[in-house]
Formats: C-alpha cells, sequence, structure tokens
C-alpha cells in the first residue's frame, strides 16, 4: 500500500515480518527509525520504519498481531537499533517480542507500576494492586571491578536519569543508563483529541525543541488532509528551525567549556545564546518559538524591519561564534580534554541506529533536510560531517552547522515573498495516517499520526532523536574515566523528556 509518494506500506503476515523487516533493513541499509503498536480494537497492528536515502522514502513494514495471543518473532537478534522500541511495546502494549534478549521496562518503573498494567490499550484500567518487582541492572563481575551510581537527582538543573558506572581502576568499562523518571503520558494525551488541540501538546514535548516537535506534528496532519503549504510558510518555518538549531548548539558549546572548567567561553556562549533569544522573542513573541506553527501554515508575519534586524543580528552572531571557536581551538588544555574523548565509531552508531548530530560526527552522513529535500533545495547547503565520532568531533559539527544556518537563514530571508501568511486550517476531517518528520537540531523528530472517522486523533507515535542516542553516550564512554563523564554527556547533550515521552 503506498499512500503517499514519501512513504510506502507494505503488508506481511505475523509470521513473515521479521523476515520482510530484515530484507528492508539490509536493502536500504537502515536502522529501524521507527516501531510501535496501534490498538485496533480486536488486534493491534505493528509498523516498522525504515529510511531510504536514496529512493527519498519512508517504508513501514506491517503486521496484525491477534490480542489472543500477542507476540511476535524479535528483531533485536538481528537489528539491535529495534531493542528499545520492543521493549517499549511490551511495556505499553503487552506484545511480547519472542526471543528478545531484553524485554525490561523502560519508562513504566517495576517500582512503582504493578504487572499488567497497559496503558497505551484503548481498554487500559490501571492495575493498582498488581505484583511489583525491583528493576535489574546488568552487573559486571570481576576483580578489582567497583560500581558507581549517580542520579536520579543530579546536582545540575537537568533532567533526572540513572547512570550507573562499572569501572576497573579508572576506566569505564560499563555504563547502564536507566531512564524514563520524566514519563508523562504524552502518546495518551494525544489521543481522542482535534489536531488542533494538541499543537501546544507538541511543543512541550521536548522544550528546547519546541519548535521541530511542532513542525513535524503540523506536517504529519497536513499530509493526511492532502494540505499545500506555500514556499512563503516553508521558508519562515525554516528560519525559525535554523534559529532554533543555533542557540542551541551554542549553548552546548559553552556547556563543554564549563565541564572542562574554562569559564570565560562559557560565559561568551550565554551572551551569544541571549541574543538568540532574544531576537526570537522580537520576531516571533516568544523565546522558545512557541505559538508560531499552525496547521496549515505559521502565526507569525516577519516585517521588512524584522528581517533586517535579524540579517543585522547575523553578522554580529557569525563574529562572536569566530571569536569563540578561537578561545577553544587556541587553548592546548582545552583542545587536550574534547581531542579523542568519548569516542563513537561508525560501526557501532550504525548497529546502535544513532541518528542526527552525533551520527554525522562518525561519519555518518544522513540529514532529513538534504535527504528528503524540498524546499530545502533552494538553501544550497551541505551538511556538516566529521569522522573521527569524539568530543572534538561533535562540537566541529555545532561550529559547522552554525555556520550552515547563519547561511539557510540568510537564503530563506531573501526569498521571502510579500504579502500575508495564509490563515490557520480549522476544518480537519480526514481520516488516515501519515508520518511527519523534521530535523530537528538532536536530529530527526517523526510524527506518525492516525485519524479516526470523527477527525479525533486515534495514535500519535513520537520518536525523539533521544530516544536513538541516549545508547550511543553508553558506549562513546568506554574507555574514559568517570570524570569526563559530564563532558561525553554534553557532546551528545540529549533530552531525558524527549526520550521518556
Amino acid at each position: 500500500m503506498d499512500n503517499y509518494k514519501d512513504e510506502v506500506y507494505v503488508k506481511a503476515d505475523r509470521e513473515s515480518f521479521k523476515k520482510t523487516c530484515l530484507d528492508f533493513h539490509e536493502k536500504y541499509d537502515s536502522p529501524v527509525m521507527a516501531f510501535f503498536a496501534v490498538d485496533k480494537g480486536g488486534l493491534f497492528q505493528l509498523y516498522c520504519g525504515f529510511e531510504s536515502v536514496e529512493q527519498k522514502k519512508w517504508f513501514f513494514v506491517t503486521t496484525d498481531i491477534p490480542k489472543g495471543a500477542p507476540e511476535y518473532d524479535s528483531l533485536s537478534s538481528e537489528i539491535y537499533s529495534a531493542s528499545l522500541f520492543e521493549r517499549e511495546i511490551y511495556e505499553m502494549f503487552g506484545i511480547k517480542a519472542k526471543g528478545s534478549p531484553d524485554l525490561r521496562r523502560l519508562k513504566l518503573h517495576d517500582e512503582v507500576w504493578p504487572e499488567g498494567n497497559y496503558p497505551l490499550r484503548k481498554d487500559f484500567v490501571k492495575v493498582s494492586g498488581g505484583t511489583k518487582n525491583d528493576y535489574i541492572f546488568r552487573k559486571v563481575e570481576g576483580e578489582g571491578v567497583f560500581e558507581v551510581p549517580v542520579g536520579p537527582v543530579h546536582a545540575g538543573i537537568i533532567g533526572p536519569g540513572h547512570f550507573r558506572f562499572s569501572a576497573a581502576g579508572e576506566p569505564i568499562i560499563n555504563l547502564e543508563i536507566r531512564l524514563g523518571f520524566t514519563h508523562r503520558g504524552v502518546e495518551k494525551l494525544f489521543e481522542n483529541k482535534r489536531p488542533e488541540d494538541c499543537l501546544k501538546l507538541a511543543e512541550c514535548v521536548s522544550g528546547d525543541s519546541s519548535f521541530a516537535h511542532s513542525w513535524a506534528f503540523c506536517s504529519a496532519i497536513e499530509k493526511i488532509n492532502s494540505v499545500e503549504i506555500s514556499q512563503k510558510t516553508n521558508y519562515l518555518r525554516s528560519i525559525f528551525l535554523e534559529l532554533e538549531r543555533m542557540y542551541n548548539h551554542v549553548n552546548d558549546i559553552g556547556g563543554i567549556a564549563v565541564d572542562v572548567g574554562f569559564s570565560f567561553p562559557s560565559a561568551y556562549a550565554s551572551i551569544m545564546k541571549e541574543t538568540i533569544l532574544a531576537l526570537n522573542e522580537k520576531l516571533s513573541g516568544s523565546r522558545y518559538l512557541k505559538g508560531i506553527n499552525t496547521v496549515g501554515g505559521v502565526s507569525k508575519e516577519i516585517s521588512a524591519d524584522s528581517i533586517n534586524n535579524l540579517l543585522k543580528t547575523l553578522i554580529g552572531l557569525q563574529k562572536d561564534m569566530g571569536k569563540l571557536k578561537e578561545m577553544l581551538f587556541s587553548n592546548v588544555t582545552f583542545m587536550d580534554r574534547v581531542d579523542s574523548t568519548g569516542l563513537l565509531s561508525k560501526s557501532i552508531a550504525e548497529d546502535l541506529g544513532v541518528t542526527g548530530l552525533p551520527a554525522r560526527a562518525s561519519g555518518i552522513n544522513k540529514d532529513l533536510r538534504k535527504d528528503f529535500a524540498g524546499h530545502y533545495e533552494m538553501a544550497d547547503f551541505e551538511p556538516p560531517q566529521q569522522t573521527e565520532g569524539d568530543v572534538l568531533a561533535r562540537l566541529n559539527i555545532r561550529f559547522e552547522e552554525f555556520e550552515q544556518s547563519i547561511k539557510i537563514i540568510r537564503r530563506f530571508a531573501g526569498l521571502l515573498p510579500a504579502g500575508e501568511n495564509e490563515a490557520e486550517l480549522r476544518n480537519i476531517s480526514g481520516e488516515g495516517f501519515g508520518l511527519g518528520y523534521i530535523e530537528g537540531w538532536r536530529g530527526p523528530v517523526l510524527y506518525w499520526v492516525e485519524f479516526n472517522k470523527e477527525g479525533l486523533i486515534e495514535r500519535c507515535k513520537i520518536v525523539d532523536p533521544s530516544f536513538h542516542n541516549w545508547q550511543g553516550l553508553s558506549y562513546a564512554v568506554l574507555g574514559n574515566i568517570i570524570p569526563d563523564f559530564p563532558l561525553c554527556n554534553k557532546s551528545f547533550d540529549l533530552s531525558y523528556s524527549g526520550n521518556d515521552l
């Protein structure tokens, strides 16, 4: 079944589902980009998504799972990037991946949620008197091996996550990350609501990526309803998306500096970030770019004076970024700390299904702005790529993407046509499903949305790049010393809330 020009759905029976997924994985050299279940009342449907850069298409293998026998053959023993998705499907729907090496819960912590709770089923009723269990961490044993537990409550103003290090002497030999502490049931909150009522919810999935999430959500709704989006809307959305990318990249550069005790560049980066946030507020009324996207368009108009102010601010930011880069790269101590630290090889990144910025730093040349270019063809840009896969490589990607974002904004600001934006589309009635996708600053943000006959959201599956990339961090720290973990962590800068949903 081919719903859209960029989406292909292939139906398989339960017995051939695994083989079909393996075929697509090998044919298109794609990790599992999305894997989720839909409760259809009498049965479950599984969807496993792969990306084909060559064909510029998304391929979904789908199968039906009877409720009386909710199980299928595990993919994760063959495709490791399916592992976390299988665990999520099992804990949320009770559909078991037979032969999976790991079916521990991700978000419904065993100490809190009794067995038998499957919240994303349509007939879900919370079980409160069932059996509760302790979470079993993987244990590394041997002479001289000791464990260092960190979190979930941290000293900094960051989200909660538990990091359990196993070390032999100084080097880390294993890191197990346990998340889910900020699980809010976001996907359940989308159900049975009209899409226009869910825009604010999409903006709150991951606060530092509010624009990317709202655009991906709107894109799915617009696709399902065959809404034509004007070039002006695309240009405006892209300008705001690149501003979101810029303020986050400069924030992370400052964070890397402070994690090696280099406070002056960190303060300088903070001033740059504030400049961008203040610019966002002048352009849109929101420092974090909320309330801009609407289904069918955007709610903000950028005047000629605002464009001039934007371009003038970009000149100053470009100069400041050059000074910031010089401060860092001319400091021998700083370079010693970031060079060859937190190395993530290309082969491991591919096996884990790492996406976005850390993938490009490890030699995986993928970026939705280029792979599914659309109006981005007018920007004439090339996504930066590094091959070393260390903290320095991820830092270099941020510097280069900051420059590319300035180039893209200048290009689209010059292409903005005169006239008002189209009004918000308010009457959404189409039944169907589709995928919205945007290359956020961390990586691909995916929203798969299905409508029912009443025009309400039946299912909304969200994949934030952090869901793929936390495992990359757990491998990148191996062989490093524990005091270098904050540096490695900031070089990924992943979202707790975007992962936990």
